[in-house]
Formats: structure tokens, C-alpha cells, sequence
């Protein structure tokens, strides 16, 4: 894994009289953003690829047709899960701090992709009076209309769940209990599972569903079949994981599946 500082030139618009600036960029597979934060309000997305974004509220696994909008100020990390084709936003915080507090991941539109990728081809300082004004009054638009998509993975602060979330995000599909994995953690079964409502807002069980939805999400943006995600994440058969991603999402992973090879570019 690489670690990747800011290219220099992202500072420079910082400064920018521009309600929405379009930054595009290109990442390996392997490569990390070190953790840094910025004064404005920031969309990351990628028009092709997988990333992870780690933040201290939580873990976002970001595939194509979904975007992490993130607050002014909040402290984040990128992972490039494949290679990224990144088209990241930034907004002024004057005029979009009222569309996230924290973070939250968007379903993005076929309208609002194609707006991304219009203000990208632009100069990142388009002239004012102009076209690229206009896609940057489209885009707040839409993202204030956007639906939000319920897979973020809270992130505790305590260190012993920390080292059991850890280790059940690297093995989902572990045959270990929940003792056996406490006992690794220097905490009791019962202390953590007391733990899990008061640090992430869920209970346990809950919180292992919400990281295989999003290890499903990376897998199906990468074009696995659902039998493989099913047995990567420890499920009895392809049926029992289809159940319950359509339980908790309305959607089979069927559907997001021909949705994404339909959207690559």
C-alpha cells in the first residue's frame, strides 16, 4: 500500500471564488490518502473503481453510483480498493454546509453523474459568467434531492471494540465466536456486546449486517457473482445472503449488479 500526500495543487483553489469546484484524478488500486480534512464541504466519487473512506464516525465502502458527501472539518482517510477514476467535488461551505452534518453516502443520479463528469472537463477556474457556473448551480440542485443510502459502518472509540470491529471487517466470513474474538480484544463477549449500542448506535448483530452490506457493495461494484460475496461473507448460500440484503435494502444485489455494468465507462 502507498501512501499518498495531497497533490499541492488541490490547495490552490481553496481560495477560489467558485460555489463548486470539480477535481478529477486517477488512483491504483493499493493507494492511500493520508488522513487530512478541509474547510469546505467535499464529494468524493468515482466514476469507475471501489474506495474506502475511514473516518472517526465511521467507514464508508464507496462504489460507482454512490458518493460520500463530508462535512467542513471532519478528519478522513481514502483507501483505493481497484483502480479509481475520481471525480471529487468541493463545495463551498457558505452555500452547502446545510447539505450534510457528519457524513453521509448518496445514490447518484444518471442526471447528477453526468453533471460531475460536464463540470470536470471544465477548468477547475471556469470563467465567471459562464457554462461552467451553470453546472455548479445544477449540481447543488441535485444533491439536495439526492437519496440517501444506508450503508455506513460506525466506527467505535474504544480500543478493545475497535480491535474486534477491525478483525470482523478482515474475516467476515470467520468461523471464531464472538468469546473467542473478545478474548483477543482484552474485553469480555458481555462488555462488548454492551459496548456496540452506546459507541456505534447499533447492537451487534445489526453492525455486522451493515459491514456485510458494504463488503457486498465493494464485491458487486468489482463484478463478483452473488454465490462468491455470499461465501466470502460466511452465508449458508447465495439465497440466504440475497434475503437478507433485499430485507434491509428493498433491492437484490442482482439488481445493483446489472445496474453497475450497465453505468461503467
Amino acid at each position: 500500500m502507498t501512501d499518498v500526500l495531497l497533490p499541492r495543487y488541490r490547495q490552490k483553489f481553496q481560495t477560489l471564488p467558485r460555489t463548486v469546484t470539480a477535481v478529477p484524478s486517477e488512483a491504483l488500486s493499493g493507494e492511500h490518502v493520508v488522513p487530512h480534512k478541509h474547510p469546505w464541504v467535499q464529494l468524493l466519487y468515482a466514476s469507475e473503481g471501489v474506495m474506502r473512506v475511514r473516518t472517526e464516525l465511521g467507514v464508508w465502502i464507496i462504489p460507482p453510483r454512490r458518493a460520500l458527501l463530508i462535512a467542513p472539518g471532519i478528519m478522513h482517510e481514502l483507501t483505493m480498493l481497484s483502480r479509481v477514476n475520481m471525480r471529487t467535488l468541493y463545495l463551498d461551505a457558505a452555500v452547502a454546509g446545510t447539505l450534510v452534518e457528519g457524513c453521509k453516502v448518496l445514490e447518484v443520479s444518471p442526471l447528477l453523474r453526468e453533471l460531475i463528469l460536464a463540470l470536470s472537463a471544465e477548468p477547475i477556474a471556469y470563467p465567471v459568467p459562464g457554462r461552467g457556473e451553470h453546472l455548479a448551480a445544477l449540481i447543488l440542485s441535485e444533491l439536495a434531492a439526492m437519496e440517501t443510502v444506508p450503508i455506513a459502518v460506525p466506527w467505535p472509540r474504544d480500543r478493545r471494540l475497535q480491535a474486534l470491529c477491525a478483525d470482523i471487517m478482515d474475516h467476515p466470513a470467520s468461523p471464531r465466536t464472538l468469546e473467542d474474538r473478545a478474548l483477543d480484544a482484552g474485553a469480555s463477549a458481555r462488555t462488548l456486546i454492551r459496548l456496540f449500542p452506546k459507541e456505534t448506535g447499533l447492537h451487534y448483530r445489526q453492525w455486522v449486517q451493515q459491514v456485510h452490506l458494504a463488503l457486498a457493495f465493494e464485491m458487486l461494484a468489482r463484478g463478483e457473482s452473488v454465490g462468491k460475496i455470499a461465501a466470502t461473507l460466511g452465508y449458508a448460500s447465495p439465497s440466504a445472503f440475497t434475503s437478507m440484503f433485499r430485507r434491509l435494502l428493498g433491492k437484490t444485489p442482482q439488481h445493483y449488479l446489472t445496474e453497475w455494468r450497465g453505468q461503467r465507462i
